[in-house]
C-alpha cells in the first residue's frame, strides 16, 4: 500500500484503531483519570504504520521554522526521529541531521548520553508521541541545552488537550514554561469529529463528557 501524497488525520486515526493504537472504551491513567480512550503509538510497529507518522511529522515540519537538527527522546522517540528523517528526505527532498538520547551514559566509546548529529550551537526541533505530564520533554530539553542546542519546538503525535495540574494543558504549560511552540499531528477534536462522522454517538457523548470535565 502506498503512502497518500500528504497527511490526513482522519486516515492516520483510521489507522491507528486498525493497529490497536489507538482505543476507545474506560483506561484509567497514570493521573488516575478514567479516560474514554487509548493512544500507545508503540504499536506503530510495522513499517505501513511508521511511514504514515513519519510521514506527517515530516509535513509538519516543513512548515515549522529553524529546523537544524530532529531529536527523538529515548527510547520511543528513536525510531520516530529516524523515520522521519527518510521521509524529509524522500518526500521533501530535504536532509535534516536527526539524534537521541540515551538513558544511561556510556562511559566508552563515543561516550556520553547524546547519539547522532551534533547538537551543538544548533535549533533542534524534538519529536515524540504524546507529552502527558511534561516531565520527559523537560528532562530531554535540560540534556540539549547543556550540550549547547536551542529548542526550537516541539512536535509530537497527539494532543490530549486536557488540563495538567492547573488550568492550561501538559503542552500549554511546556510552551508558556518553555517559551517555544509545540505542535500535534492529530488532537483530541480530531478524534471527535471522526466519531462524529461515523455515527459513533456513545462513544462521541463520553468524549464529550470527559472534554467538558478536563478540557481546556
Amino acid at each position: 500500500m502506498s503512502a497518500p501524497a500528504q497527511f490526513n488525520p482522519q486516515a492516520f486515526i483510521e489507522l491507528a484503531l486498525s493497529r490497536g493504537v489507538l482505543k476507545f472504551g474506560e483506561f484509567t491513567l497514570k493521573s488516575g483519570r478514567v479516560s474514554p480512550y487509548f493512544f500507545n503509538a508503540g504499536l506503530l510497529n510495522d513499517g505501513e504504520a511508521l511511514s504514515l507518522l513519519a510521514q506527517g511529522y515530516a509535513d509538519k515540519l516543513t512548515e515549522c521554522k529553524n529546523v537544524e537538527v530532529i531529536f527523538g527522546p529515548a527510547y520511543k522517540g528513536i525510531p520516530f526521529v529516524a523515520a522521519t528523517a527518510v521521509a524529509l528526505s524522500q518526500n521533501h527532498s530535504v536532509s535534516v541531521p536527526w539524534g537521541f538520547n540515551r538513558k544511561e551514559a556510556k562511559d566508552h566509546g563515543e561516550g556520553g548520553v547524546l547519539v547522532g548529529a551534533s547538537v551543538e550551537g544548533k535549533k533542534v526541533w524534538i519529536i515524540d508521541d504524546v507529552i502527558t505530564a511534561g516531565t520527559a520533554i523537560r528532562e530531554v530539553v535540560t540534556i540539549l541545552k547543556n550540550a549547547g542546542a536551542t529548542i526550537a519546538g516541539v512536535l509530537v503525535a497527539l494532543d490530549r488537550q486536557e488540563k495538567g495540574q492547573g488550568t492550561l494543558s501538559a503542552i500549554q504549560e511546556v510552551q508558556k514554561e518553555l517559551e517555544i511552540p509545540v505542535h500535534a499531528l492529530i488532537t483530541m477534536s480530531d478524534l471527535m469529529d471522526y466519531l462524529d462522522g461515523k455515527g459513533e454517538t456513545e462513544a462521541l457523548a463520553k468524549m464529550q463528557a470527559y472534554r467538558k470535565k478536563y478540557g481546556v
